[in-house]
């Protein structure tokens, strides 16, 4: 079936044929497009993303994270977010992961030979993330 978004409702659309057939009334509920776009969007919104400069730092500095990595590290986020944090550093291993908090988003990471003179700025919280 084919929809169209109409007065902000989704609503069932056939195309109109040329030969005279009955009105038929659907019965069929009307859908919110907002509640359609809220349930699309929290399916999505937990899922840890990973930036365009994070995903060039990880294969140029050879960082492989797999799906239980990135697990840990959702919900280390979503603990961090709970107290307060918006900006955090994470550490994981033996990497650092600087973390946007409100946006669920991985900025850059950095393993333990690429950390140079270990300060992080811009930082309003730190976590500790168990193996």
């Amino acid at each position: 079936m084919t929809y169209r978004i109409h007065s902000g409702y989704l609503m069932p659309y056939e195309p109109i044929e040329h030969s005279p057939k009955e009105n038929k009334t659907t019965t069929e509920k009307k859908v919110a497009f907002k509640e359609i776009l809220e349930q699309t969007t929290k399916k999505d919104s937990k899922a840890v993303k990973i930036s365009n400069h994070a995903q060039q730092r990880l294969q140029q500095r050879n960082i492989v994270l797999e799906q239980g990595d990135l697990d840990k590290l959702q919900k280390a986020m979503e603990n961090a977010g709970k107290k307060g944090a918006r900006e955090a550093v994470l550490f994981y291993k033996d990497t650092v992961f600087l973390t946007s908090i409100r946006n669920n988003t991985i900025i850059t990471a950095l393993n333990s030979k690429e950390r140079g003179e270990n300060i992080f700025t811009n930082i309003d919280s730190a976590v500790v993330v168990g193996e």
